[in-house]
This record gives C-alpha cells, structure tokens and sequence, in this order.
C-alpha cells in the first residue's frame, strides 16, 4: 500500500536539521556475568533511519529496551535530545533521574514489539486512543480523529470496532504501529516487528513500515533480520557483534562492500 501525501501529512514530523538525537555514552548493560553492551558508543541524528544487525545475543534488543527504560543502564549515559534518559542534572552533577522526569524524555519514544501487545478487552480504536488520552491529555474527539487517520494508514480503517481477537496477526502487528505513531513520538523503535508472523504476513507489514519511513521525517531504530527492508528502509546499518559496532555504514556499503569479517559472515548466513 502506498500513502498518499494527504494521509503522510498526519504522521509526527519532529524537525530535521541533522541533530542529534540519540546519544549513548560508553554504556555497559550486564546480566549476571554477561555483559551485553560493553562501552556502546553510538548515535543517531534526528530524522534518520538506522537499522541494528548482527547475530542473536550481540545487544541489539537491549538498545531498544534501554530507550524505551524497560531495563537502566549499568554505566554510561542515554541522552534524547537534549536530555539525559536515565539521569538528570542537579547541581552540576548527573545522578539518577526521578520517575516523572524519565517519564517525560521517554514520552518522545515509541516501540513496536515482536509481540503485538494490544489489550484484548479493548476494540481496536480505543487500543489507539487510550494512551493518547491518559498520556498526553488529549480529548477523546481529537484522540479518535488522530487514530482513524492512522488506521486509514495502515489499512485497517475498517475494523475500528473489532477486537483484538478477530484480527489476524499481520492486522494485530499494523494495529500496533498505529498505536505507537498515535503519541506522535519523535522516535520510532522497531523490535523484529515481523518475527512472530506467518511467513505470507510479512509483506502486508514491511509495506506499512516502508510507507512510514518512505514519506515521514520520523526517526526509526530498527532491529531486523530482514536484510532486504534494511536495505530499502535505512540511511545507516550498524552491525553489532559482542556488545559493540563493529561496522557502520550506508546499506549499500554494508550489504555490498562490508569491511569487517565478521560482517561478511554474518550476511553470508542471513542473505
């Protein structure tokens, strides 16, 4: 499916001016004697599309659930925009940040789950609507306005009022993009949106997914292992291995002429 450029104009589009909005600093994440992130040094500028590869284990996922503070940091610091994630500044010094002021950088950030996550007492409009509304304050008119015009997007404009129960996997998953974009985040987070569909299924959502990022300055992190819509998708592909970017670079470097050995290998296996 395609957006047309009426629809593309309702999707969040944060200023692009090549800034930096996410940071990590020399971050450390460890469970037990793992360490999964070992000093992570990256960034990512406003308005780009960075998808992470790599293998299973090398830390990818927990960079997504680091931002989204499902899990804090062991070292190092996160910083969105231009405020730190999990710290904040008091009197000169960077200590732990307070609920309310991780609560308020993290309002900037949306997730898309491998797993769909929708309530399954709700209907598919207000599993769109409730977070709007009890997040951000918004009126229940505007908050259904805002979350008709995105299922129009994904192409389910018609099943505002089906559950959760009666929709395929594939509608499930574009119901939650939907859900994400509808807090208008400056941040797009994608966890393997597509690994816990039916093979036929994938397309439907990659479309979606390509359309976002075809036609909006919205930011995307993306962890997949669909090399072809990392190819389409992305401005920059990092590939991690032990906790670490080993390699950066455009798609069309790091898919044809990769450096690294490691790199080789893994898109060996995978391509």
């Amino acid at each position: 499916m395609s957006a047309d450029s009426s629809t593309s104009q309702e999707i969040p589009n944060p200023a692009v001016d090549g800034s930096e909005l996410i940071r990590f600093d020399k971050v450390v994440k460890r469970y037990g004697s793992n360490t999964v992130l070992d000093e992570l040094d990256f960034s990512v500028a406003s308005g780009k599309h960075v998808t992470l590869i790599g293998p299973s284990g090398s830390g990818k996922t927990t960079i997504l659930r680091l931002l989204m503070t499902l899990v804090k940091p062991d070292e190092g610091t996160i910083k969105v925009g231009d405020n730190y994630l999990t710290h904040e500044e008091r009197n000169g010094k960077l200590v732990p940040a307070g609920e309310k002021h991780v609560r308020e950088v993290r309002k900037n950030i949306g997730m898309v789950f491998q797993q769909f996550n929708l309530f399954p007492n709700m209907k598919v409009l207000r599993n769109i609507t409730e977070a709007p509304v009890t997040v951000l304050g918004l009126s229940k008119d505007e908050a259904e306005q805002r979350a008709r015009e995105l299922l129009d997007l994904v192409g389910l404009g018609d099943r505002c009022d089906a559950y959760p129960s009666q929709l395929s996997g594939g509608q499930q998953q574009r119901v939650a993009i939907a859900r994400a974009l509808a807090m208008r985040p400056q941040v797009l987070l994608l966890d393997e949106v597509t690994s816990a569909l039916d093979p036929e299924l994938v397309a439907g959502v990659l479309d979606v997914l390509r359309d976002i990022a075809h036609t909006t300055d919205i930011t995307m992190l993306c962890v997949t292992h669909e090399m072809s819509f990392a190819r389409d998708i992305s401005d920059q592909v990092l590939m991690f291995d032990s906790g670490r970017v080993i390699e950066s670079g455009t798609p069309e470097k790091i898919f044809t002429e990769p450096e690294h050995e490691r790199t080789r290998e893994f898109l060996s296996a995978v391509l």
